[in-house]
């Protein structure tokens, strides 16, 4: 029997999943939050707004209406970001109780600190939840360029349906039960992301650059550990391979943020010139709220905080970091 799944969310990543699983044979229905927007995809078969060149496949159902979207479905992929996440998901009133909802978002809710999962599970109730991250830029995908993510799930049932589902000759997903790492490593690499960015706009170099990740990296374990991760997930597909691909893709929008700041642009005006999403500059101010309240030591995500908030030179926040007393490397401690 084929398999019934709901996309929840328009933008490039929502698109690129929903072509994904016709080609799996699936009977796909993609929801968008705009009637107007959900009337243009279904006349123009494009979405020119937020992945233009693509035709959207006539097997898709476009819908705004979010029970006809949700109900009697096997499987609900939230592809919202984290800003409209919880305000999208308390809507969702019709579903499966056998339903297994997966987030695809990568970003951490600003005022609570809560993963995606944890607002699925206080909105929802007890359902089934996963979460699918990893490098996937979503043009990349959509080319069938090869592509390995991961996902997590607290039962290995799940995470093997959700794997399932997926699975491609050119879109490898591989399983973990660590929910909370995968979480934490997707959204947490988009601050190191406009931190690269910020590097390139500066023109700092490669030396620079994979000083960058490596210490970025040191800090996602930190916080990882904190709330209960296991370590070695973010030397994975959704800490240190996301982060790669985002701190490197031209196609990044977290790192063309940062190179953006890095060139002397304003943050509202970068923000302006854009119509999707760049996670990392919520997720850093949410951040830099917890690790002040539980005093724990991030200073590369400290200084994108100011950078991006306080109006701090990226040339001065630099200068600063370099002048940090010497310490021993310690990636784990």
């Amino acid at each position: 029997m084929r398999k019934k799944v709901s996309v929840i969310g328009d933008g490039g990543w929502g698109t690129t999943l929903a072509m994904l699983l016709v080609e799996k044979d699936c009977n796909v229905t993609l929801w968008s939050y705009d009637c107007n927007y959900a009337e243009v995809l279904e006349n123009t078969r494009e979405n020119k707004k937020y992945f233009p060149g693509f035709k959207i496949p006539e097997e898709i159902r476009i819908t705004s209406d979010l029970d006809s979207a949700t109900v009697d479905k096997d499987f609900i992929v939230l592809a919202v970001p984290s800003k409209f996440f919880r305000s999208v998901v308390k809507n969702i009133k019709k579903f499966s109780n056998e339903a297994i909802f997966i987030s695809v978002a990568k970003g951490i809710e600003i005022d609570t600190f809560k993963r995606m999962s944890e607002v699925i599970n206080e909105e929802l109730g007890e359902v089934n939840i996963a979460v699918l991250s990893g490098p996937s830029i979503a043009y990349e995908v959509a080319v069938k360029k090869p592509t390995s993510v991961v996902v997590a799930a607290y039962r290995e049932e799940i995470a093997g349906k959700v794997q399932e589902l997926f699975f491609t000759s050119y879109f490898r997903v591989y399983t973990s039960e660590d929910v909370v790492g995968v979480e934490l490593g997707g959204a947490l690499k988009n601050i190191i992301a406009i931190a690269a960015g910020i590097c390139d706009g500066l023109g700092l170099g490669t030396n620079s650059k994979s000083a960058l990740l490596s210490r970025g990296l040191a800090e996602l374990i930190r916080l990882g550990k904190f709330l209960g991760a296991e370590p070695q997930t973010f030397f994975g597909l959704s800490g240190m391979g996301d982060m790669i691909t985002t701190c490197f893709s031209c196609r990044s929008r977290n790192r063309w943020v940062g190179e953006e700041i890095g060139k002397g642009k304003k943050l509202d005006e970068v923000l302006g010139r854009m119509e999707m999403v760049a996670e990392g500059v919520y997720t850093v101010k949410a951040v830099n709220n917890f690790i002040k309240l539980y005093n724990i030591d991030m200073p590369i995500a400290h200084k994108v905080y100011e950078v991006l908030y306080e109006n701090k030179s990226p040339d001065i926040a630099v200068r600063e970091l370099m002048a940090r007393g010497p310490k021993s490397e310690k990636l784990i401690n």
